[in-house]
């Protein structure tokens, strides 16, 4: 049975859709099935694997929207063994306002993933950078949610609103969702604003900062841009080192 990890935070710019492109391609590597879920309108985690979401007629929209598509019928299949993509589509971009006066709308993604799940050993969510109707289907289809914060002043902000739509969530909607972690994006040790953000965040999440830090590296600013996850692009890299550190740490937990 899968484990489902929302990636997510509402500030962009954070490292979000890199933690996710990245950690199911490590994921992958270390034998594991892996399904990626793009329910960002941007379509950046389907881009940034090499899949032309523009061109994409069915996708995760489409299974949301329509019962009759299911996820099958738009899974995708990369060429990292294991790893599989349900990709974003156009049609995304309206999705907040389509899906309001569908029955169960904040369950369409969990229904939808809920047959499959015995298929997959991860399935990991990338969601878009707001608190909009996809994201609420994005936590409450999963399990565990992962947290990328940059190590940058700002990046703590609106922080604490995730954290109380969270506990929304956890309150109506999701009883059993947990908090898996934050994991630091973008870390300079040689800045001390890095010290400071991570002390900052242990007040937030105590005992569940993980330990694997993403470096702020050009690698990985350079994968996506080729369709690469960084195991592809530059697996000697900082950045990869670190995404294949932090797969290891979650197999852990």
């Amino acid at each position: 049975m899968a484990r489902i990890i929302s990636i997510i935070n509402q500030k962009g710019g954070v490292g979000k859709t890199t933690t996710a492109i990245n950690l199911a391609a490590y994921l992958a590597a270390l034998g594991k099935k892996v399904l990626l879920v793009d329910i960002d309108p941007q379509g950046n985690a389907s881009s940034g694997l090499g899949f032309d979401y523009q061109k994409i007629t069915k996708g995760i929209y489409e299974i949301m929207a329509f019962d009759e598509i299911n996820l099958p019928d738009i899974t995708l299949q990369h060429k990292i063994d294991n790893l599989h993509i349900a990709p974003a589509t156009l049609n995304l971009a309206g999705a907040n306002v389509e899906l309001v006066d569908l029955p169960r709308r904040e369950f369409r993604l969990k229904d939808q993933l809920k047959p499959y799940m015995h298929q997959y050993d991860f399935i990991l969510i990338d969601n878009p950078p707001s608190l909009g109707l996809l994201t609420i289907n994005g936590m409450v289809a999963a399990d565990e949610l992962l947290i990328p914060v940059q190590c940058e002043y700002f990046a703590l902000e609106g922080l604490s609103q995730l954290l109380y739509t969270i506990n929304l969530i956890q309150n109506n909607l999701k009883p059993d969702l947990n908090i898996l972690g934050a994991i630091l994006t973008m870390y300079d040790g040689r800045n001390s604003l890095s010290e400071a953000v991570f002390n900052e965040l242990y007040q937030h999440f105590p005992r569940k900062i993980f330990r694997s830090v993403i470096p702020r590296n050009i690698r990985l600013a350079e994968a996506p841009s080729y369709g690469k996850s960084i195991l592809e692009y530059e697996p000697s890299s900082k950045g990869a080192r670190a995404y294949n550190k932090l797969a290891q740490e979650i197999l852990l937990t």
